[in-house]
């Protein structure tokens, strides 16, 4: 491990732009496959085998595939808290937004009290065991259409766990106009809500603008191809509307054809905010302390600028300001050192 391999594993970080069955370790993924025998293989080389993703359709298949594996309160316990115990004790991830669909788990057959419920128990637990601070972002399936938007909203609305933060919207781009959701997150920000919709992975500038304007987001999740578009650069550098990027999955959706080719650095250049993360880290191979090794390559960082990123990622965050002074603090002392 070089040495800043090591600083970045020691270094306490926020995690932004992170999907709650994405996160799911083939452990954890074998073990539910062996309760729910069926697609998803069990045996870790077949797994691994499954986990190649062709494009971004196949990888929302495969998604989809280990999604219909959380079954039961028991299985959506069981994930979060291992997710949050690998953030904590394999990343010093200190603070996360996960983002979870609970459409698709209530759809499935699970009440969506024992969902909230399940998260909710998860994140305690987690926190009083391992030190992290969990919140939620309750996201639009997109592939499900209205539907799934009208009940997302319903959740949130009127069965909101206690840390829930902010409403967003995943799944495809293509073919899913990002305007038909403008009624939902009108709705979820008018409940304090932040909009975070996923825009602009394998879509052009367009959907990262309809984010901005018909959703009213926050911060973007992807967001790569604003690059694009020099007006939208600088409306987003003027308005200090971060992105969540998140190198290797843009590499392995084919979002972005190698990462020597990643607009990370021309996004920072023109002065976007930019925040990094994992998305579905263990289904892209990937963990967050190699995403921001793989930034601090791209953006030829040391140290400091490996410490700026993570101080930029809580900044960007929904954490009380209380909260997010203290882990500057620790994020600062420990670049210090």
């Amino acid at each position: 491990m070089t040495d800043l391999a090591a600083f970045i594993a020691g270094l306490p970080k926020a995690e932004l732009h992170v999907h709650h069955v994405g996160s799911a370790s083939p452990r954890i993924v074998s073990e539910l496959a062996q309760r729910h025998p069926g697609v998803v293989p069990s045996d870790p080389e077949a797994l691994r085998q499954f986990f190649e993703f062709r494009d971004f359709a196949h990888f929302i298949d495969v998604y989809l595939a280990v999604v219909s594996l959380i079954r039961t309160p028991e299985d959506i316990q069981l994930l979060t808290y291992e997710v949050a115990r690998e953030l904590a004790t394999g990343q010093n991830v200190r603070y996360a937004e996960l983002t979870c669909t609970p459409f698709t788990s209530v759809r499935a057959g699970v009440p969506i009290e024992a969902y909230t419920e399940a998260i909710e128990d998860a994140r305690t637990s987690a926190q009083r065991d391992f030190g992290i601070t969990l919140r939620w972002i309750y996201d639009i399936p997109g592939e499900a259409g209205i539907e799934s938007a009208d009940a997302t909203l319903d959740y949130a609305l009127h069965h909101a766990p206690d840390a829930l933060v902010g409403f967003g919207l995943g799944g495809p781009e293509i073919g899913v106009p990002r305007p038909q959701f403008a009624p939902h997150f009108a709705a979820a920000r008018a409940a304090g809500l932040h909009s975070v919709p996923h825009a602009g992975e394998v879509t052009g500038p367009e959907t990262v603008w309809d984010a901005l304007r018909v959703l009213g987001a926050e911060r973007i999740g992807h967001g790569i191809s604003a690059v694009g578009d020099p007006a939208l650069v600088q409306h987003l550098a003027t308005e200090r509307i971060p992105l969540e990027v998140c190198p290797s999955s843009n590499v392995a959706t084919r979002a972005v054809p190698a990462l020597e080719e990643h607009p990370i650095r021309a996004l920072r250049d023109a002065g976007v905010v930019v925040t990094v993360n994992s998305d579905d880290p263990s289904m892209f191979g990937t963990t967050l302390n190699r995403e921001y090794e793989i930034a601090a390559g791209l953006l030829d960082l040391g140290r400091r600028g490996v410490a700026d990123l993570a101080v930029q990622a809580v900044r960007s965050s929904f954490l009380d300001e209380q909260g997010k002074a203290e882990l500057v603090a620790e994020i600062e002392a420990y670049a210090a050192d």
